[in-house]
This record gives C-alpha cells, structure tokens and sequence, in this order.
C-alpha cells in the first residue's frame, strides 16, 4: 500500500492543504485513495512511535494500525497529514539543532510501515518568517531562549532533510516552498493524492484566492485549464501582479532580534539552501515554472 504523509514543516499552511486535498475526496476514493479524517491517526501513531522508542513494533502492530485509520475496502493508498508529526513549535530547536528529533520520527515510521510504499512532502518556508511565526507559537520567554545555540544565520532545511534521508533512505521526500505555493497548489494536491491527470481539481486555487482581490479571483476563472504546468504557473503569476493585495503579499517581520542585515543574510542562506536541496539524492524539490 502506498502511504502518502505530510509530515511538516510547522506554519506552512499544512491543514489548508489537507483541506485542499479532501475537497476531492470523491474523485479520490474512486481512485482507491482515502484520506482519512486527522483524528484517526495523528494522536495515534505520536504515541505509538512514542512507546516503541528504539524498539521494532509487534508483526500485527502494522495491520491494527492500518484497520484503526482507514474503514474503507480496497485502498490502494492513504494520505496523511501532520504538521506536528516531528514535533510541536516549542521543540522545534534545540540544544542538538533545528528539528533533531527528525531522523528519530521517521525511523520509528519506517519500523511502522516496512513493507510499504511510503512517501513523504515535507514543506519550507524563508527562516526569516518561519522564525517569526513559530517563535510566536512557541511562547517561549526570549528567541535567545527559544534557538538554544543556534544561530538564526545557521537555520538550514538542508541539514533536517539530509537527518530524514540518513533515517530512511529509501523514502522518497518531495519538498516545496511555501512562498510558492499560491502558484503550485495544484500540483500539491496531485502529487499528494495522486489524482489522474484527466480529473480536474477541487480547491486548485484556494492559497492564491486569499491574497488577491474579487477582480483577481474572476481572472483566474478564465484561466484555460488545459495549459500545461509551465505556461499555468505564468497565468498565476501574471494574476497575482495584477491583483495581488500588498497587505497580504508583503509579511511584516517585526521581531526585535531580526535586524536588517540579519534577514537579509538569513534569506540569501535560504536560497543557497534550495541549491543544495535541490541536488539531493532521493529528495525532489518541486519549483514552479519548470
């Protein structure tokens, strides 16, 4: 069985994509896809992976997993999603790092699920904001506090992607920027569900509706459909510049601790980050535009 599971990254709009994603529920269950509801699974397997620890699970342990989440018949394959599966905001850092339970989780999903055909999406977001909005749910005393010894400078997605690989090798990882995804939520929806190409998509618009006006929302009605994936992206972006709400487009980072120099340095990191990811093995990063 194919078990498709968004595992995070925190504050990057996971819930909206799983709401994206049920949206074609129906389409997707004729296709042998079930996307059960989060309350099935996400206290579940956070406390079995939990009480395994370092441990292999009981050989049926797999089987009452898979009976406890999913009701329906002959599924081909599960969507998951989690944005707390590593952890919760207020453990993002560390004295070992940024995200060091990573490669912990995933060995203990991997020992879950050996034998199937497991697929993991994993979103990031500029450090500068992610910083910012995650600081903020962490309600940690200071962000000194809240970073340990981490630098902001030093924040890369790299270094927890490469623990994830280090875990479970053999695991496909597809990753995508959450700055991009107003232009790519289309593309998110199907690579998670793997609906048909031929099947149109439920919700293909609803990151990009929520930073354009009304004006913009009837532009993209009159997208052709048919456009291939390049030439789509370009149409989106042509709306967003036309209609885009600046209140909505530009985040104010207010965080004392941030300076200028700092965002501007943490931000190039950022970028030179995407580079490496985007070299690594088993890992694709999906761009738009390409």
């Amino acid at each position: 069985m194919q078990i498709a599971f968004h595992i995070g990254a925190n504050c990057t709009n996971t819930d909206l994509l799983l709401k994206s994603v049920l949206a074609n529920a129906t389409s997707l269950m004729q296709q042998g896809v079930a996307i059960p509801g989060p309350g099935k699974y996400r206290a579940l397997l956070r406390e079995t992976i939990q009480q395994l620890g370092s441990a292999h699970p009981p050989p049926d342990a797999r089987d009452i997993l898979i009976d406890a989440i999913v009701e329906e018949e002959h599924i081909q394959r599960i969507v998951l999603s989690n944005d707390n599966f590593i952890t919760i905001p207020k453990r993002i850092f560390h004295e070992d790092g940024f995200y060091p339970q990573a490669g912990t989780k995933l060995r203990g999903l991997y020992r879950l699920f050996p034998d199937d055909d497991l697929r993991l999406f994993f979103s990031i977001r500029n450090p500068v904001s992610f910083l910012q909005e995650a600081f903020q749910l962490s309600q940690a005393h200071s962000l000194r506090d809240y970073l340990g010894l981490l630098h902001p400078r030093d924040m890369r997605w790299s270094d927890v992607l490469e623990r994830m690989r280090r875990a479970s090798p053999d695991i496909p990882i597809t990753v995508w920027c959450t700055e991009d995804t107003p232009l790519i939520w289309e593309d998110l929806i199907r690579q998670l569900s793997d609906l048909a190409d031929a099947v149109p998509v439920a919700g293909k618009h609803d990151m990009i509706s929520r930073i354009i006006t009304d004006a913009g929302k009837d532009a993209l009605a009159r997208i052709d459909p048919a456009l291939d994936r390049p030439s789509r992206h370009n149409a989106l972006a042509d709306v967003i510049e036309t209609y885009g709400r600046p209140e909505a487009l530009n985040e104010e980072i207010d965080l004392p601790d941030l300076d200028q120099d700092l965002i501007a340095a943490m931000t190039q990191g950022y970028e030179e980050d995407l580079a490496v990811i985007d070299q690594m093995d088993n890992v694709k990063l999906l761009l738009p535009f390409r």
